[in-house]
């Protein structure tokens, strides 16, 4: 019964089409999917514009974050952070060493490229990018991502830019870096389906990478088979259900709108700007905590993300992703209260 507004799922729940139509492919499960997953590439590639010969799927971004990482092997890597825990883990399970470079406060956790090619230049082989970011909302343009990849070209440096929240962000074509993959060989880009599409029990994820060779050896390395036959199928139906993208981003457009400028006029709270279906809070009312917050709502069947796990962050930050308008309402009334 609990409201999750820290798991940053799309509140809409799965595809409209997806729940009326794939139990009409029930009869898949009787045979092996096609091993190369050819349909599926086609169409995550009309989905996002990448060549689907670029395409390579996998058992949820996290399979191909492992396998990127036991492939490229990274003696050093440098995550940009606040962000998500599974690189780092990944990267030390595979015997590397992980820095990171802080996102800071002072700049409302933008990216500064400048101060970032200055660390770039320690032995840095590997370079991590969470883009929009986790938990930050931030993003990097792609013009800025550009800059990144010329720069780490010079210094053969791969980027691996994982962009899970990329499909919230209010103009996804000034923040995706696929059109790059096209003239770069140093980036990889993970997507997958569990947070825009709201099935991450399906673990479906995909990669683009324009470097033939690494393809080739992330397919040459991955088990076979590794996504089945319905789950193939779902994916299919939910990346040409545009009745559903459109109106997951039209929900997340007005809600971002609606609740962040809520919160900021409630003025114990520092909003920072959201790029796509969550938003970085930080607290100004003194003597009030990230865990009193999460204590309070929890009671109500509200559960925000205590941010204060996150490297760089402390008890004074939290995270909520915009959920249905009647439920986002109930949040608004505790935090108003605990505002007061």
């Amino acid at each position: 019964d609990i409201i999750s507004f820290s798991a940053n799922v799309n509140p809409l729940g799965v595809s409209f089409r997806l729940r009326e139509t794939l139990t009409n492919h029930i009869d898949a499960i009787t045979s092996y999917p096609d091993r190369e997953y050819t349909s599926l590439r086609k169409c995550i590639a009309e989905y996002t514009g990448a060549d689907f010969e670029n395409i390579v799927v996998g058992n949820g971004s996290t399979e191909l974050i492992s396998l990127f990482i036991q492939i490229a092997h990274p003696s050093k890597a440098l995550i940009v952070g606040p962000t998500y825990s599974e690189y780092e883990r990944e990267v030390t399970m595979d015997g590397g060493r992980c820095h990171y470079f802080s996102l800071t406060e002072d700049s409302s956790f933008r990216l500064d490229v400048p101060a970032l090619t200055e660390e770039l230049s320690h032995n840095v082989d590997l370079l991590i990018l969470c883009n929009p970011n986790n938990p930050t909302s931030s993003v990097i343009p792609r013009n800025q991502m550009r800059d990144i990849l010329d720069y780490c070209k010079k210094k053969s440096i791969t980027v691996l830019v994982d962009e899970t929240y990329v499909e919230f962000a209010p103009d996804v074509q000034a923040v995706t870096a696929i059109p790059l993959t096209e003239y770069y060989n140093n980036i990889i880009i993970l997507r997958g389906i569990s947070k825009f599409f709201a099935a991450p029990g399906l673990r479906l994820g995909y990669a683009i990478c324009g470097n033939k060779d690494l393809l080739k050896e992330i397919n040459q390395k991955k088990n076979p088979w590794t996504i089945n036959s319905l789950a193939a199928i779902a994916g299919e139906i939910m990346f040409s259900d545009e009745e559903y993208i459109r109106k997951t981003r039209q929900l997340i457009a007005s809600e971002r709108e609606r609740i962040c400028q809520a919160i900021r006029s409630m003025g114990a709270y520092q909003v920072y700007e959201s790029n796509c279906n969550f938003v970085l809070v930080k607290i100004k009312k003194e003597g009030l905590t990230a865990d009193q917050i999460f204590d309070t709502a929890i009671r109500q069947g509200l559960m925000i993300r205590d941010c204060s796990t996150f490297p760089f962050l402390n008890d004074k930050y939290f995270r909520l992703c915009f959920m249905m308008p009647e439920d986002n309402d109930r949040l608004l009334a505790v935090l108003k209260k605990l505002a007061d």
